[in-house]
């Protein structure tokens, strides 16, 4: 390992973590309707729970899908349906009840395993572990690589958190609140489309593998 190789997984992380995706739309939402202090469980659950999985990933867990696509092609529907629900409760966020409750950020846990259903997420942790780990060095990259997602993520993503928060400060009026809420929802929806027409591909793939195996010979 050398101070480039450092640079490059560094890069990669900024790159990959900055950018908008589920987490970090999701994270200023919930800055927007909670404030920084009700988020911080969900920002540190998205961090560890991330980096949780990019060392799993490393292991050698992604082989489970190249031994079985279907199981795959499973998670992508879950995670589709998942994010759909979380984009009609963003959504909805700060809307008050008939019962008088209000909604509530994701918690820790919630966050963390969030990361399993996360389209983003699972190509993030596949692109980092096959050029960025060293096979001499297999075990003292992985944890590297796990750290830098660690730190640099978690300072990353906070300021997504923080972006929602300084916007609560400036909006007091709740149908722009409202208007803010269904942006991002709309925004995690759409970010919904490489995973979903990689979808529309696998099932036409496995339907047409299925047909295939159990069509008469002629």
């Amino acid at each position: 390992m050398t101070i480039e190789w450092l640079l490059a997984v560094t890069g990669f992380c900024f790159v990959t973590c900055f950018t908008p995706g589920p987490n970090n739309t999701m994270l200023m939402a919930s800055g927007l309707n909670f404030g920084m202090r009700q988020t911080l469980p969900h920002l540190f659950g998205v961090s560890i729970g991330f980096a949780a999985m990019v060392f799993a990933v490393g292991f050698g867990i992604a082989g489970i899908f190249k031994t079985w696509p279907a199981l795959y092609t499973a998670l992508k529907i879950v995670s589709i349906i998942y994010l759909l629900w979380l984009a009609w409760r963003i959504a909805r966020a700060g809307e008050v009840k008939a019962d008088g409750a209000a909604g509530r950020p994701l918690t820790f846990l919630e966050a963390a395993a969030f990361q399993w259903v996360n389209p983003k997420a699972w190509i993030m942790a596949v692109g980092i572990s096959a050029p960025y780990l060293v096979a001499g060095q297999f075990w003292t990259s992985l944890g590297v690589v796990t750290l830098v997602f660690l730190i640099a993520g978690l300072c990353l993503s906070s300021t997504w958190a923080l972006g929602g928060t300084g916007i609560r400060r400036l909006i007091s009026n709740p149908v722009r609140v409202r208007v803010i809420n269904v942006v991002l929802a709309l925004l995690l929806v759409a970010s919904l489309w490489p995973i979903a027409s990689e979808l529309v591909r696998d099932v036409g793939w496995l339907t047409s593998d299925f047909a295939h195996k159990v069509a008469p010979s002629a």
